[in-house]
């Protein structure tokens, strides 16, 4: 019976992406001249295990390469090769290949060979340089020490479940094999009758003799992968004579066996032709034993719900209503609680949206002559990871603007009184029902007068407008304010900033800048916790119901007589204490017969989006309530004004309104285009 590998190799993938991410955060925070044997120690345990089972797969070539970078690993922790800056950069390129190797292996593409020729290249470079950090002295004790013995004789039983760990002893007699000469004597007492076989279960034992200059650490370490899992004894063979009895008398020739490298078992691709697209790698999520645990709790409380209702239907009569009610009530429970255990699964800490920005602010800050401290606080902070997905783009263009424009040489940062070293800062953590993200620095500020002059040079303001810092602000987000237009040398922001607020604002979130000349500046995201379930307001039009968004929504109120003006090409707007908000009837706008004929028989929603606001009018408001949303574009096609659409409780459809997309609307004087699609609906 033979095993298919092929089902583990989504978690190879999976687990060996994690494991570059730990590298990466490890060599970044090696420092030259400071060895820390833990870091490096577990940073050589990850290229070990992702180069030990991509051997076992069949990856031949991503284990070739990732033996080179394990190599110079080898040499780091044992102490004799320093620490410096040019071989962190170079090991960190060898996870860029590594990385880009497994993707291609994944999605069974053709991996990038001339740039994996080019970094193997550099590993060796550094592997064939002279980087010894002993003393001579010290050189002459370890030489002393590896050769005082003339090889080992090791006994190895794995105990039956060692299999099931993922481990393989052909690995391990494959890492013995390049130390020195290994021959093999197999034990097969254990091995039961075929018919009693289990395919999964280990039976054999092995007497391995190795002989070489051979250190009892280097097979130590081969060895510590299985520590637990077998029964295994080290034994040193002294002299050349012990060497000869043990050749001679205790491996006898005809017993020998050498293990050679075998040939690696062919792995089942599926051959797609030019005009068919590689199917994707199917994604998944890592949860938490409680997460699991209390979700088959939730199930249980449904399961005895569903029981007790069962029995009421059965013999239902008048007697027995309360009872009912007490079960409709408590499997109302239920499905919240199931519901808000499911979404808990698919939140994940905020730490897997910044584990990028170490090695993107270490890249960056080099090749702008830039010294730069990056801080990561509320890490541990959860969000849906379609919103995680989603968010990555927008912060990286952030974090980038801010390493380029934001923060300041050294040179510069001298003059002014500050640091050398720009301080760089990602923070996370929950304000109501959303999560906020900063990202702030300590450099020179937007430059304000610049962004002014742009604006009245677009003819985006009037020269004798006067705006708040705020509103100057907020006109980076505007299309065309590139960088090299508004920004001197030492501050601003601007290339495809509308792009990045687009991007946010389709996630239902919200960005907005606050700066200091100076002292630099914050970007603020506040984002919904998930995409999937939204709180809304729903509202009666005509004999229509709709959703509002409830973050979007500032207040509701009665329309008093003399308060709704008619502005000349405008429209109308209402008197809102001190401002006038645009008025726009959602009756017109969908092409409907509204109840309410007047506007003082209907009702104001106040909405904002986009720092605008903007009163809806419509017949009645009904309830709030949760609603899940269903992607319009998914299911039928982009209908502006429209966000998605829901399914009621009595099962009819209502449409959830795009607050952005209904401003827009408002500022096109033509919604003709609109409502044939609306009426195309």
């Amino acid at each position: 019976m033979s095993i298919d590998v092929s089902q583990f190799h989504q978690v190879f993938f999976e687990e060996s992406f994690d494991g570059l991410d730990m590298m990466e955060m490890g060599l970044l925070s090696l420092h030259e001249g400071e060895p820390d044997i833990e870091t490096i120690n577990n940073i050589f345990r990850v290229a070990h295990s992702i180069k030990g089972g991509a051997g076992t797969f069949g990856f031949s070539s991503v284990s070739e390469f990732t033996h080179g970078l394990e190599t110079l690993l080898d040499e780091m922790r044992n102490g004799e090769r320093d620490i410096t800056t040019d071989a962190v950069n170079v090991m960190l390129e060898a996870l860029d290949v590594i990385r880009n190797m497994l993707n291609a292996v994944q999605q069974q593409a053709e991996p990038d060979d001339e740039r994996t020729k080019e970094v193997a290249g550099r590993l060796q470079a550094l592997l064939n340089s002279d980087s010894s950090s002993q003393t001579d002295v010290d050189t002459t004790e370890t030489k002393a020490e590896t050769t005082s013995g003339s090889g080992w004789l090791i006994n190895f039983k794995p105990h039956p479940h060692l299999l099931q760990t993922g481990n393989d002893p052909v690995r391990i007699f494959n890492e013995l094999a390049e130390l020195g000469d290994m021959t093999v004597k197999v034990d097969d007492k254990a091995l039961p009758a075929f018919t009693d076989l289990e395919a999964e279960e280990s039976y054999l034992a092995w007497e391995i003799s190795l002989l070489g200059d051979i250190s009892r650490d280097e097979v130590n370490e081969i060895f510590e992968w299985v520590e637990g899992d077998c029964d295994l004894s080290i034994v040193s063979i002294q002299n050349e004579d012990t060497k000869e009895d043990t050749a001679a008398g205790l491996l006898e020739p005809a017993d020998k066996e050498t293990i050679h490298d075998p040939e690696p078992e062919p792995v089942k691709t599926v051959e797609a032709k030019k005009n068919v697209v590689t199917e994707k790698a199917t994604s998944s999520i890592r949860v938490g034993t409680e997460k699991v645990d209390s979700l088959i709790n939730l199930v249980g409380e449904l399961v005895i719900t569903q029981s007790m209702l069962s029995q009421l239907g059965e013999n239902f009569d008048p007697s027995r209503l309360t009872q009912l009610t007490d079960g409709l009530e408590q499997l109302e429970r239920n499905t919240r609680e199931l519901q808000e255990g499911i979404m808990r699964i698919r939140m994940l800490p905020i730490s897997f949206a910044f584990n990028r920005f170490p090695r993107l602010v270490h890249d960056l800050s080099a090749k702008m002559g830039k010294q730069v401290e990056l801080k990561l606080t509320g890490e541990q902070t959860e969000l849906d990871k379609t919103v995680m997905e989603k968010i990555g783009d927008p912060l990286v263009h952030l974090v980038r603007n801010s390493l380029d424009h934001g923060l300041e040489t050294p040179e510069k940062r001298r003059a002014a009184g500050k640091s050398e070293i720009g301080q760089l800062h990602l923070n996370a953590y929950y304000q109501g029902g959303n999560i906020v993200i900063e990202v702030s620095d300590d450099g020179a500020g937007l430059n304000e007068e610049r962004i002014i002059q742009k604006a009245i040079d677009r003819g985006l303001v009037a020269e004798t407008e006067q705006l708040t810092a705020e509103k100057i602000n907020d006109l980076i987000f505007l299309p065309g304010f590139s960088t090299t237009d508004i920004v001197s040398d030492d501050s601003g922001r601007g290339v495809g900033m509308d792009v990045v607020k687009k991007n946010i604002n389709s996630l239902g979130g919200s960005v907005e800048v606050k700066s200091e000349a100076g002292t630099g500046a914050t970007f603020t995201i506040r984002l919904p916790l998930t995409l999937a379930i939204m709180d809304g307001q729903m509202i009666q039009v005509a004999d229509q119901k709709y959703i509002i968004p409830l973050i979007s929504i500032i207040e509701s109120l009665e329309i008093k007589p003399g308060t709704v003006k008619n502005v000349t090409g405008k429209g109308e707007v209402y008197a809102l204490r001190d401002e006038y908000v645009p008025l726009i009837r959602l009756a017109d706008v969908f092409n409907l017969q509204a109840s309410a004929e007047t506007l003082e028989q209907g009702l104001l929603v106040v909405v904002e989006s986009d720092d605008s606001k903007v009163g809806l009018f419509v017949d009645e408001l009904l309830a709030q309530q949760q609603v899940v949303i269903k992607s319009l574009e998914t299911n039928y096609r982009k209908v502006m004004g429209v966000s998605g659409a829901t399914i009621l409780g009595d099962g009819t459809v209502a449409l959830i309104l795009d607050i952005s997309g209904l401003l827009a609307l408002y500022r096109d004087p033509s919604l003709i285009k609109f409502k044939q699609s609306i009426q195309a609906a």
